[in-house]
This record gives C-alpha cells, structure tokens and sequence, in this order.
C-alpha cells in the first residue's frame, strides 16, 4: 500500500504531508513493514520548507497519543503495563509510558519468542517475557496492543475489569486485533470517528458503539470515564504528524 496523508494546520502554521509504503508480506525482515517521509511545506508559498524522517515521527507521535489517551482513561492505581508486540510501536511506546507512568510490573508478549526477549534485552528497565497473550494480559491494568495480527489476539474474558486498552494495530477493515467481547464490553474512544468507521475491523465488525473522540475529551465535552473498562482505538492522523514535523523544524531552527 502507499498512503498519502496531507494536512494543515493554521494553529501551527504548518502544513505537510506524510508519504507512507506498507508492505504485509517481505521477505527482508531487516526493512520494516511501514516507512514514511514527511514533506514540510512553506504554507504562504508551498514551498518546500524539510523532508523528515517519518517513521521516527509516526512511532513517536503514536505512542504520543496512547499516552494521552492512557492519562486520562487508566485507572486510579495502574500498577501493571502489558504489551503485545515486540516492533517498532511496542518501542516507543515503553519508551513514552516508562518515563511518564510509574508502573511496578511490565510484561511483554510477541508471537516470535525471539523478539520479545530481544526487546526485553534492549530496553532499558525491567521486562517481563511472557510465553502467552493470556499470561501478559492477567491482572493487567493498561494493555497496548501493537501487532500485524488480522485476527484477535485479545480477548474479553482475559481482561481486568477498568482496565485500559490502546488498541493500535489491526488498521485496516478486515484486520481485528480485540474480540467483539472486549469491543462490546468496554466504554469506545477513537481519535477520528470517520477513520474509525471506515478503516478499523475492530470497530466495524464488532458493531460497537463509539462513545467519544479523544479530542472531545481533552476539551471537556466528553468524560474520561476511567472507572470503566476502556479502549482507545488509534488509527492515525495527519495532523498529528503535522505538529510534530512543525515542533521538530522549529527546534532544528532554534539550534541554527
């Protein structure tokens, strides 16, 4: 696949647009699945203002947001972090939710052993490698879910009632990561609802209801409801890239 995601943002000054490959099925593992360039523009002129790196931007701004999402949707004492995956996402967001979140136990699962003890080795804090998803996610308070899986790979009844999950993979409408029972049995966020109808198979196969975006509860128009057992499906969007690629320039040019 090959996306194009341009945005502008007036707030920002900034406009751009992110050039993303997906490739499902490699044979070089050493090259990763996604690889993204992010085009900054002059937004008085359109000329060409930076190209950056956007894959690091991507992984970064992600994890970004499930820790926003993460900080008002996690329950009061969250004690216990579970991630699924072992890639690029399952990196940046330790990375992000290490430094901002206090958690007493971390585990990890990936359905190659081999990478979850190598992101185990290569992380800096303790880790647990856990041989399976349901051994992971017991007793978890804030799960991350960042695989390539089409089918589910978590599932309701495994669960801690209240506990949070940022659902990050499964992007396309035919792809699930979560069972209709985590989808049904748990209050909806998303960061668009039209991406989410349209692009999530968790969502559109489930039937579940969408109870809010996040954006609407970052302005107070929604509640968090953090005493719920909670899912923030994270797709993506381009103005997230935007502001970053403007806040990354802007400290380049600071530095110059």
């Amino acid at each position: 696949f090959l996306g194009v995601m341009p945005a502008y943002s007036a707030a920002d000054d900034a406009l751009t647009t992110k050039l993303v490959t997906f490739y499902e099925h490699k044979k070089d593992s050493s090259v990763p699945s996604h690889q993204a360039t992010v085009l900054l523009l002059d937004p008085r002129n359109g000329s060409l203002k930076a190209v950056l790196d956007g894959s690091v931007i991507t992984a970064k701004r992600t994890a970004a947001v499930s820790a926003i999402a993460t900080k008002m949707l996690m329950p009061a004492f969250a004690e216990v972090l579970c991630i699924l995956g072992a890639g690029v996402q399952a990196y940046s967001h330790y990375d992000i939710f290490t430094e901002l979140f206090t958690f007493k136990e971390v585990r990890i699962w990936n359905r190659t052993k081999e990478k979850a003890v190598k992101f185990a080795n290569s992380v800096n804090g303790p880790v647990q490698v856990c041989s399976s998803a349901q051994e992971a996610v017991s007793g978890a308070d804030v799960i991350i879910t960042v695989t390539m899986a089409t089918t589910p790979i978590l599932f309701g009844d495994w669960v801690k009632p209240g506990a949070h999950i940022n659902a990050v993979g499964a992007s396309r409408p035919d792809w699930r990561e979560l069972d209709d029972e985590v989808m049904k049995n748990s209050v909806l966020f998303v960061d668009s609802r039209e991406a989410a109808l349209t692009e999530s198979g968790d969502v559109i196969l489930s039937g579940a209801e969408i109870f809010a975006e996040l954006g609407e509860v970052v302005k107070g128009t929604k509640p968090a409801l953090p005493e719920k057992t909670t899912v923030f499906k994270s797709l993506g969007m381009a103005v997230e890239d935007t502001v970053a690629a403007k806040f990354v320039y802007d400290s380049w040019s600071a530095g110059n």
